[in-house]
């Protein structure tokens, strides 16, 4: 009860700083507007009859990309491709930073820099859009043939049902996603300057956090018919509880390395000398291994979709599926890479150590300059390790834990260690801001780490 009552009295607090609240109410209405445009239906489609597909086929490879977009995709509305086209060109443009000089350079230049090559990754996301909507539009056509010839009945309405109007309904599904996910891309901006949080993150969480209700639901509705034993939901609460105190302890979890700072007299007054110490999270690359990774996995799918006779791709895409072996052994493979790489890209020993070295600070025991260099490197890839695994591991053991235990809804690791990732990111820098003020945050004293600019 005291926790809650420190809860409540810091989001008092947060509310009562008018900068914050603004900010705050902000970000609100930003994931609002964004909620209401993963209602509006594509023109041409029905529904009704694309939820009853969608019922009939849970386990369809685009399953974990309509848990991203929060539902929008299952009812294929203006914003189905959520901003999953965004995170794939952000990063095809880190791996292009680390072959291509050019890039290379922007990526030195500090803001001048990051700016030319947001507005590179700005064209780039409209490209694959544009792509993955025509991906779509096809499959969702395709669905509409499939669903005639079995059912009598397609999902697209009756001015599409020609051939012209099918191309014609392309079309118009293609414009009509690519600018959605441009304007998501935008409201993931806007959240960033003028909100709180980071808005790109901001916006994964908001569709992922609107299918818990729905999700919580139908397992209750399973187990009040009778479908779903006690010690089955005793077991899913278990498990759900579990994986969220996990994630929580993984990420508030780091390596500190001592520093000390050189003793200084200055007139009859004897400065420095002090001990403090460089936090390094375990968890150093936090969410974004598993959003580039999931990503990634989404391309076969997405490919498959552009040929839907061409069986051998079919086949290639559903060993793609959460919870198959192949997907599982090729989803930590990238989760590592990309938690190494994203690591890599963050923190750079060298420029830590000048840093450490223009302040006049020392690891004891480590000379000053490249040994220094070296030792935080040596830290770095130590800690990224376990790091990685943890969010592999994370990442794919629920899936496999939802089939044991034939849970209506998905608890995936990925799902929640996104949104307890962005949680607590946020809560920090709301903390950050109440602590300027001298208000008490959510967050214990003492348990916040900031991070060391490379």
């Amino acid at each position: 009860m005291e926790s809650l009552k420190k809860a409540l009295d810091a989001f008092s607090n947060a509310l009562k700083i008018e900068d914050l609240r603004k900010k705050i109410l902000f970000t609100l209405a930003v994931l609002v507007l964004y909620r209401i445009g993963g209602h509006i239906t594509i023109p041409g489609i029905d529904p009704q009859r694309l939820a009853g597909f969608f019922a009939q086929n849970q386990n369809n490879v685009w399953g974990l990309y309509d848990a991203f977009t929060g539902g929008a995709f299952a009812k294929a509305t203006i914003f189905a491709l959520g901003i999953m086209p965004y995170i794939s060109a952000s990063i095809a443009i880190q791996l292009l930073g680390s072959v291509i000089p050019t890039i290379q350079m922007l990526q030195k230049e500090g803001m001048e820099g990051r700016a030319k090559l947001n507005q590179w990754t700005r064209y780039f996301t409209v490209i694959l859009a544009a792509l993955q909507s025509w991906g779509i539009s096809v499959w969702l056509s395709n669905i509409r043939m499939s669903s005639e010839s079995v059912q009598g009945a397609g999902v697209l309405l009756d001015s599409f049902s020609s051939g012209a109007g099918n191309f014609g309904f392309r079309i118009l599904a293609t414009l009509t996603m690519t600018t959605g996910t441009v304007f998501i891309m935008y409201l993931g901006e806007q959240i960033t300057a003028r909100g709180i949080g980071n808005g790109i993150s901001l916006i994964i969480f908001g569709g992922i956090v609107a299918n818990f209700p729905i999700s919580v639901y139908r397992e209750f509705e399973q187990f009040v018919a009778g479908n779903s034993a006690l010690f089955t939901e005793i077991a899913v609460i278990a498990v759900a509880v579990g994986i969220v105190a996990f994630i929580v302890f993984m990420e508030q979890a780091n390596r500190r390395i001592p520093l000390q700072s050189p003793r200084r007299v200055v007139g009859r007054k004897v400065m420095g000398g002090q001990s403090s110490y460089l936090p390094f999270k375990v968890n150093t690359a936090g969410v974004i291994p598993v959003i580039f990774a999931s990503s990634i996995m989404f391309v076969p799918a997405m490919l498959a979709s552009w040929v839907p006779d061409f069986s051998l791709a079919q086949t290639f895409a559903s060993a793609f599926l959460p919870g198959h072996v192949a997907y599982s052994i090729i989803f930590t493979v990238l989760i590592v890479f990309f938690a190494y790489f994203y690591t890599a890209i963050q923190y750079n020993p060298n420029d830590i150590a000048d840093n450490l070295k223009k302040s006049g600070g020392f690891i004891p025991g480590i000379r000053p300059g490249r040994k220094t260099a070296e030792y935080i490197d040596h830290i770095l890839t130590r800690i990224t390790l376990p790091g990685a695994m943890f969010l592999a591991f994370i990442s794919v053991a629920p899936l496999h834990i939802k089939d044991a235990l034939n849970m209506q809804f998905y608890i995936g690791g990925t799902s929640v260690l996104i949104v307890v990732g962005v949680a607590l990111d946020t809560l920090r820098q709301i903390e950050a801001q109440l602590h300027t003020k001298n208000y008490e945050g959510f967050l214990k004293h003492g348990r916040i780490r900031g991070r060391v600019a490379s």
